[in-house]
């Protein structure tokens, strides 16, 4: 795994939370309220007897984003409801729906009219309780990237930076480009379960696997003729041959870490956490068990590599035994030629996916190999670092999170003054947060570097370095939640070119020319950094500060009136007889029974 992979978790992650969040946060409301006729359930029994329930939309009911391609959510009126499928004129990323999950203190108006500070300690209050568990679940994810950093850091500087090549080079090459495609499936899949044939979600993950298949195969290639294209980029030549040997061992893994892409989209990211949960202490026992274990099974440095080939294996065994056993059938369709049909609408909408999710983790990247110019010594104390702060990026980017599902439900519910107190809040969580892991570094700079490596030159140089990354928290954690923010009032695009401007036009430029022409190093690389996040930082917060919430709530209240009126006209118009290709598109019925592919 990339020391880089998940520093910046992009659209492909966001699904998975806002599900996690839906159920967990709002799990008692599952149980009090009935279901709507937007929430009907059918029973289905496994073969083992069990009888279980599954929803015809996604967990809990859902108030479209400001560009929504998918859920069913409620209509202006009380009582109707939206649906949404995806269109020509549908964004290829649009940003996934945002789940409502309704307070005690939303269900009584007279908190509406509390004042500013009393609303400020309810939603720190509500925020916090949203953020925790995704910031567990995320950490321990997170885990799968720490523990071959850690492992591998104590047997040389060689090795620690060879890994950091390693990683890097697979994410560029194969991680984000793999996790760009998978993206297409956010569109497509959310619609499939909502339609009136939700086998087509099985089918468009059985087709997702025929495309990943394929590009496996360019991938491998590159990963396996590694060591001459790192040789040619001028790598030195020891950390070179050991970044293809962990490439080499980490291919064996590959396409587990394809399927299980596609698995946490088909299963509406219920099963991963679950799962996540069982295979993290075991990838972090195989972790020290192959590098420092035994005789017998101390295999030294192909160890990391090969725990991680062997826990993305496990998490797919897990997955498939899990769908085999315990899902509802009836999203799974039957094995046949259709797989192979239509794959140009997900390589379509999976070029546009790697476009968006791997232009931000190739600027990280690109860093990375600015550093490895520098030395071995500078690689390895660069991906301490990296990790460091990946690591403790986590707690606000799970806080953006939240705050984005917290202010698309006040914005759905009319609750204008409430939406911006929650803003604020958030912003100042993010500064507290940031503040205590800012210290922490602060703190422990002279032996932080000893916790991944014993050479002398690394941990000085970490020492010098991290209280350039403790000043970089502060404004990372302030840019993650002020992105939430953005999401939430449904300004993605402004956040994306917010976050791209930031790094290629600011960052990335300011720390190559400070570390190389100035020669200043590993420093200059991330004074850079720190200042792209300084511009994200103030942007992003003078736009939050300066929104009105009272338009922004109208914009809502306007959005759903007319899509309501556009469905009811689309329903007049086709005489409600209305077809469901299996592209899971909304199309007028044409007599051919939908059978047939484009």
């Amino acid at each position: 795994m990339s020391s880089t992979f998940a520093h910046y978790q992009g659209p492909a992650s966001l699904p998975s939370d806002y599900a996690l969040l839906s159920r967990v946060a709002g799990h008692h409301n599952v149980e009090e309220d009935s279901l709507s006729e937007s929430e009907t359930t059918d029973e289905t029994v496994t073969p083992k007897g069990k009888t279980i329930r599954r929803r015809e939309s996604l967990p809990g009911p859902y108030f479209r984003p400001k560009n929504p391609t998918m859920g069913v959510y409620p209509g202006p009126n009380p009582g109707e409801s939206t649906s949404s499928v995806p269109t020509e004129h549908t964004p290829l990323l649009a940003p996934p729906p945002i789940p409502r999950i309704e307070e005690d203190i939303d269900r009584d108006p007279a908190h509406d009219n509390d004042g500013k500070m009393e609303m400020f300690w309810e939603e720190l209050k509500i925020l916090t309780k949203y953020a925790l568990p995704v910031f567990g679940t995320h950490l321990l994810e997170y885990t799968l990237v720490i523990v071959p950093v850690i492992s591998i850091g104590h047997l040389s500087t060689t090795a620690l930076a060879a890994i950091s090549l390693g990683s890097m080079t697979a994410s560029v090459s194969g991680f984000s480009i793999i996790q760009g495609f998978c993206s297409a499936l956010d569109t497509l899949l959310p619609s499939a379960w909502t339609s009136s044939h939700p086998q087509y979600v099985g089918l468009w993950a059985q087709r997702m696997c025929v495309v990943m298949g394929a590009m496996l195969i360019p991938i491998l290639l590159i990963w396996f003729s590694a060591e001459s294209i790192l040789l040619f980029l001028r790598q030195d030549p020891d950390v070179a041959r050991l970044a293809a040997i962990y490439l080499r061992w980490v291919s064996l893994g590959l396409p587990a870490y394809a399927f299980n892409c596609i698995s946490r989209r088909y299963f509406q990211s219920q099963v991963p956490t679950r799962i996540i949960l069982m295979v993290a202490p075991i990838n972090a026992f195989l972790g020290w068990l192959l590098v420092w274990g035994p005789k017998p099974f101390r295999l030294g440095f192909i160890g990391a590599p090969l725990a991680s080939a062997i826990s993305f294996n496990l998490i797919s065994i897990a997955s498939l035994a899990y769908g085999v056993f315990f899902v509802d059938r009836r999203a799974w369709h039957p094995l046949s030629s259709r797989m192979f049909t239509n794959l140009g609408v997900l390589v379509h909408f999976g070029l546009s996916g790697v476009g968006q999710t791997a232009s931000e983790w190739w600027a990280w990247e690109l860093v990375a190999l600015a550093a490895s110019m520098l030395g071995p010594a500078v690689l390895a104390t660069q991906s301490v670092l990296l990790v460091s702060a990946s690591t403790t990026f986590q707690a606000p980017f799970a806080l953006s999170v939240a705050t984005s599902v917290r202010i698309g439900n006040l914005l759905g519910e009319r609750k204008a003054k409430r939406a911006g107190v929650s803003a604020k809040t958030s912003i100042v969580i993010a500064l507290a947060v940031s503040c205590l892991t800012s210290m922490m570094f602060l703190l422990g700079r002279n032996v932080w570097g000893r916790l991944f490596n014993d050479d002398e030159e690394v941990i000085a140089l970490v020492s010098e370095i991290l209280p350039l990354v403790a000043l970089f928290q502060v404004f990372d954690g302030n840019s993650a939640v002020t992105g939430g923010i953005l999401r939430a009032r449904g300004k993605q695009l402004i956040g994306a070119v917010l976050n791209l401007s930031a790094y290629y036009l600011i960052g990335i430029p300011i720390g190559i020319y400070l570390a190389f022409p100035w020669k200043m190093g590993l420093h200059g690389l991330w004074i850079g950094l720190t200042v792209s996040l300084v511009y994200c930082s103030f942007i992003g917060t003078y736009l939050c500060f300066k929104t009105d919430w009272h338009h922004e709530v109208e914009k809502v209240r306007l959005r759903l009136e007319n899509e309501d009126r556009l469905r009811k006209a689309e329903t007049n118009k086709d005489g409600g007889e209305r077809g469901e290709n299996d592209n899971g598109y909304s199309a007028v019925s044409n007599g051919s029974g939908g059978s047939g592919g484009h």
